[in-house]
């Protein structure tokens, strides 16, 4: 694990794993172990139809098997293929990306990884598209394309854009206090840690926020607030507030944030990038400005408009078998998570409660779907003459609004909702200056690369992860393949 400077160490190893885990491989680039606490400003940062199974004989879509000629194939309103697609016309080396696909595979030989999805577009066109290994490896069920995962953090981008609808329908501006909406938020605290305090004394001291925390600092991660970690987090652990899984509760999601409003803060608002439950609080404000549920809202604002048929909160039992194992990752090599828990565990989406919609955590897709709501933004807020947003918003998202503040890669800063890669160099990876990125806590990932043109999309089920360096390989295995504009 990179060495956390921070200004609060976490205290608890179960929450800095599984936070962690969020993001723990930022837009496919180099490993980056995400810090639950926050960085002060100066501080040095540290270092819809089934598309059928693909067995691993198979060619993914975007790569002619052996001696074939290829041929472009018009995509499906699911943004799919229907076959075998010229990653060649596409600017990419049909070899080079066999390269790609052996190495995937090689995982799940290896016994690292037991399936995924990659999807690739390119010019708005499906160049690579390869589902590998199996869904369930106990039931030898072979991985789909259709698959559906639990995709965590990924949650945080589309609740991030219903926010910005919004925002052009003049029901709120992210610089408006979240008090206006959640009354609960006017007056906040922070926990200001007491380095010097003797045996017996309060290790922390809880003080007022010195403003009210704004949409926009949900959006970026600078509330404040984190997942429970930090110097209170023992009257976090007393609420039953720590970590980012929601599905097991029986509550509505804004009962649980304004629970979240009484306990002490990391950081004073503005002041640092602190990774938490923003994006559930900023799904509570979409309730209120809406009027409607989050996932009614999502439903008829984002996933119909852009045929994401398969993006539920919680799975409909009809498609339970489409539905990822979660296996996790040791030194033996996989296990099978339990299907009891809470992070680490095969979760509550199918069987459960079905009470809590968490927009930071708790969305389910598949690789065409999210896939689609990414070629959405890279198009300017619009697909399939469907617009969304306007390219001003998709602008101002996908910018740096964090200054120095994201310590979590250098190279890097933060929008609203997204990672954005600023410098190149620094980063140290393959790919643009302009990219914007996230993942989940599942070690799913992906990221939009504007000046390439390009979406890529990658699903799988493993948490922990551990040291895994699948991401990286994707990553310079496919820009190693593109080589014409």
């Amino acid at each position: 694990m990179t060495q956390l400077r921070t200004r609060f160490a976490p205290t608890s190893n179960a929450v800095l794993l599984a936070c962690a885990l969020c993001v723990g491989t930022l837009c496919f680039g180099a490993l980056l172990v995400a810090p639950l606490s926050a960085a002060p400003r100066g501080a040095a940062p540290p270092s819809a139809a089934s598309l059928g199974a693909a067995p691993l004989s198979a060619a993914p879509i975007g790569v002619a098997p052996r001696g074939a000629a290829p041929h472009r194939a018009t995509p499906s309103a699911s943004g799919t293929a229907d076959g075998a697609f010229a990653a060649t016309d596409l600017g990419f080396s049909a070899e080079r990306l066999e390269r790609l696909t052996t190495r995937l595979e090689q995982y799940v030989a290896d016994d690292q990884l037991a399936g995924g999805v990659l999807l690739v577009q390119r010019k708005g066109q499906p160049a690579y598209f390869h589902a590998f290994g199996q869904r369930d490896r106990e039931a030898e069920a072979a991985m789909t394309r259709d698959a559906i995962f639990r995709i965590a953090s990924q949650s945080k981008a589309i609740v991030s854009v219903a926010a910005m609808i919004l925002q052009e329908e003049g029901k709120l501006l992210i610089s408006h206090p979240v008090s206006r909406y959640l009354p609960e938020y006017e007056k906040t605290t922070v926990a200001v840690a007491n380095e010097d305090a003797a045996e017996g004394e309060p290790k922390f001291n809880v003080v007022p926020a010195d403003r009210q925390v704004t949409i926009r600092d949900l959006l970026t991660h600078t509330a404040g607030v984190s997942y429970g970690n930090g110097p209170a987090i023992a009257q976090w652990s007393a609420a039953g507030i720590t970590g980012w899984y929601f599905a097991n509760r029986d509550e509505p999601i804004r009962e649980t944030v304004r629970r979240i409003a009484k306990l002490p803060f990391n950081s004073q608002p503005g002041e640092a990038f602190v990774y938490g439950y923003s994006t559930d609080i900023l799904g509570a404000v979409v309730e209120v400005a809406s009027g409607k549920p989050l996932d009614v809202f999502l439903k008829e604002r984002i996933f119909d408009p852009l045929a994401m048929t398969d993006t539920h909160f919680y799975l409909p039992t009809h498609k339970r078998d489409r539905l990822a194992t979660v296996y996790s990752l040791s030194r033996e090599g996989l296990d099978r998570t339990s299907a009891e828990g809470t992070m680490v565990s095969q979760g509550h989406y199918v069987e459960g409660p079905r009470q809590s919609f968490s927009g930071g955590a708790g969305l389910l897709s598949t690789a065409p779907d999210y896939a689609r709501f990414l070629q959405m933004t890279l198009n300017g807020g619009t697909l399939d003459g469907n617009r969304v947003l306007s390219p001003a918003s998709i602008r101002l998202m996908t910018a740096n609004h964090t200054d120095d503040l994201f310590g979590w890669g250098q190279g890097t800063g933060f929008g609203l909702g997204f990672s954005v890669a600023l410098d190149l160099g620094a980063r140290g990876t393959l790919g643009n200056e302009g990219e914007y990125a996230w993942g989940g806590a599942y070690h799913s990932s992906y990221w939009v690369d504007p000046a390439a043109d390009m979406v890529v999309v990658y699903m799988t089920q493993l948490i922990p992860a551990g040291p895994l360096d699948d991401h990286q390989v994707i990553r310079t295995l496919l820009y190693s393949a593109l080589v014409e504009d």
